[in-house]
């Protein structure tokens, strides 16, 4: 029986991100949905995958343009309250192979207005791998829907077959959601942060450090309520990308609104987030006293580590975090993570060169690599974060680390040790 691949960080650093091992490259090997991949490996998956991402607009609606089988995991949408807002065109074998469909989008749409009640704000076009192959211009085909039905027509592209490629799905939506935003005069005192569909966790310092040097107005798509509240986020007088993802988003509105952007990164080490902060208040020309929300930082990460000084980690990818960064803090912060389930882009390679110098025996699997289907979990692992480790792991303890709210800075530190504290307690029956 073959075992489940990985490497070492040690080994995996000796190379360079254009030499990764086959068994890493997801474009190599067939892709093994697990259980543990489900969540994130398809786009049209559970969490924010591009169907549910698509209606992030307050008072949108989605027609899927797709054959059965791509429709099928949308019962999830339904449970979470979107059946009134999603739609079918169903693709059978001869649409698929003339292309004849294309045509029929438009009178689909204005069939679909007919039916309801109130007037969408805007109709998305949800499509599939189908028109990745044949190349269909969507830009085109919601033009051709606005003129006919005056309703604003946006495309939301689940084209699993780009998930490799420069701009993924999930980088292609955060586009089309944004590209509906007109121009308007920007305002001194107003922001707007991107990266996610769901709003920033309530007490996130960001929002009272933006707050102390004048930020009176913070937008964020995931607390948009209505049509005009969206609106608004094209008076920010600049943005805050915290996920690479929405890069392509903010570049689209520097272009067309003039809202130029700064991007920040999600990390766990608290030195980097304090220089991240540091930079963003030079950029920003004023002073980001973050030394209260650093020190609690500090001291909650101690208070773990002398409670559970040999604490053992499986860290997944199906988590608010990347894996590899995260997995750069805890072995800092002087705990053993023994392994990482995780896809090794080109962003995080610099993580695993610096965890190579710190815990080179770290192995690094990859969820995708059909050899996980023999997978053995080590037996000193002691902990699992994300979803997918703690399948791998569904002995001990764990937290998904994956709820909707998102974590960001030193507040993602806090709720990160304290949901370990939790879980570590309460499988061990209380305190230590």
């Amino acid at each position: 029986m073959t075992e489940a691949y990985y490497i070492t960080a040690s080994e995996l650093a000796k190379r360079s991100y254009d030499d990764l091992p086959d068994e890493l490259n997801s474009a190599k090997h067939m892709i093994y949905s697990s259980p543990a991949t489900l969540d994130f490996n398809s786009p049209g998956a559970k969490g924010f995958g591009v169907k549910r991402a698509g209606l992030a607009i307050p008072g949108s609606v989605m027609l899927l343009i797709a054959p059965g089988c791509c429709g099928r995991n949308t019962a999830l949408l339904n449970e979470l309250g979107y059946s009134e807002r999603f739609f079918y065109l169903m693709l059978d074998d001869t649409d698929i192979v003339t292309g004849r469909y294309i045509s029929k989008i438009p009178q689909a749409c204005a069939e679909l207005l007919e039916e309801l009640e109130t007037e969408p704000s805007v109709v998305m076009l949800c499509v599939t791998c189908v028109d990745a192959l044949l190349g269909t211009d969507m830009e085109r085909v919601c033009r051709a829907c606005e003129d006919l039905t005056g309703v604003k027509t946006a495309p939301a592209y689940m084209y699993a077959l780009t998930r490799e490629k420069r701009l993924p799905p999930m980088g292609l939506i955060r586009k089309s959601v944004y590209s509906l935003l007109e121009p308007q005069k920007r305002r001194s005192n107003e922001c707007s942060i991107m990266g996610f569909f769901s709003a920033l966790e309530d007490d996130c310092e960001l929002y009272a450090l933006l707050r102390s040097i004048g930020i009176k107005n913070i937008h964020e798509l995931g607390r948009c309520k209505t049509f005009n509240d969206y609106q608004m986020i094209s008076r920010s007088n600049f943005s805050l990308v915290l996920n690479s993802e929405a890069r392509a988003a903010a570049q689209d509105m520097q272009s067309r609104l003039g809202i130029p952007f700064i991007e920040l990164t999600r990390m766990f080490r608290i030195s980097k987030i304090h220089n991240q902060y540091a930079l963003l208040g030079q950029a920003l020309g004023s002073q980001l006293d973050d030394t209260e929300y650093m020190n609690n930082a500090k001291n909650i990460v101690d208070s773990f580590r002398n409670k559970y000084p040999g604490e053992v980690f499986a860290i997944g990818e199906s988590l608010n975090a990347d894996c590899f960064e995260l997995a750069l803090a805890l072995t800092e912060y002087g705990f053993r993570v023994a392994e990482i389930y995780g896809t090794v882009g080109e962003r995080n390679f610099v993580f695993v060169k610096k965890l190579a110098e710190l815990s080179p025996d770290t192995r690094i699997y990859s969820n995708l690599s059909p050899t996980m289907m023999n997978y053995e979990p080590l037996k000193d692992v002691t902990v699992a974060i994300g979803a997918d480790a703690m399948y791998y792991h569904s002995d001990i303890a764990g937290t998904p680390f994956n709820e909707e709210e998102q974590p960001f800075g030193y507040r993602a530190v806090e709720l990160l040790f304290n949901k370990l504290d939790k879980v570590l307690s309460e499988s061990r029956g209380g305190a230590r």
